[in-house]
């Protein structure tokens, strides 16, 4: 990956819906090149994919709750069974595993305290291996999902 490729990554960071055309003005590049670095990185696997960020709030997404979750036993088996349980809640917009008091951290959007309680009580702390759950309520959004330094 050299400059253009970073350049041409940062670009589609700002705006993923760009025409090819303008991609190709803003990396000095003439379009067939950049489309061929383009699809080269697509296809490398360095863009994920393309996708629309909604205002949650605006769509009816008001509370955003990061979770510090423990569990039971430590194993890879119990790892991957709560991957797997964590990454079809519909509710849970990042999981990562992490290091320090909890083991994973889940970011968690609904609509409101009322819901919150819902997937906390109702299906979060029915998964098998959560032994403990610490909620971690957003006041203000500073940043999300920004654009990653290249």
């Amino acid at each position: 990956m050299d400059a253009i490729d970073r350049k041409i990554l940062s670009e589609l960071q700002r705006d993923g819906r760009m025409s090819n055309v303008e991609l190709a003005e803003r990396v000095n590049l003439s379009p067939s090149p950049c489309l061929r670095r383009l699809r080269r990185l697509e296809g490398g696997g360095l863009i994920a994919g393309y996708r629309a960020v909604l205002d949650r709030r605006k769509v009816g997404l008001g509370l955003t709750v990061f979770l510090e979750v423990k569990v039971e036993r430590h194993s890879s088996k119990t790892a991957a069974t709560l991957e797997k349980a964590f990454g079809g809640m519909d509710e849970v917009v990042a999981c990562h595993i992490v290091s320090g008091q909890a083991d994973f951290l889940l970011e968690v959007v609904v609509a409101d305290l009322e819901a919150y309680e819902r997937f906390l009580l109702d299906t979060l702390l029915d998964v098998p291996g959560v032994s403990d759950v610490r909620s971690n309520f957003a006041i203000h959004t500073v940043k999300s999902a920004g654009p990653l330094a290249l």
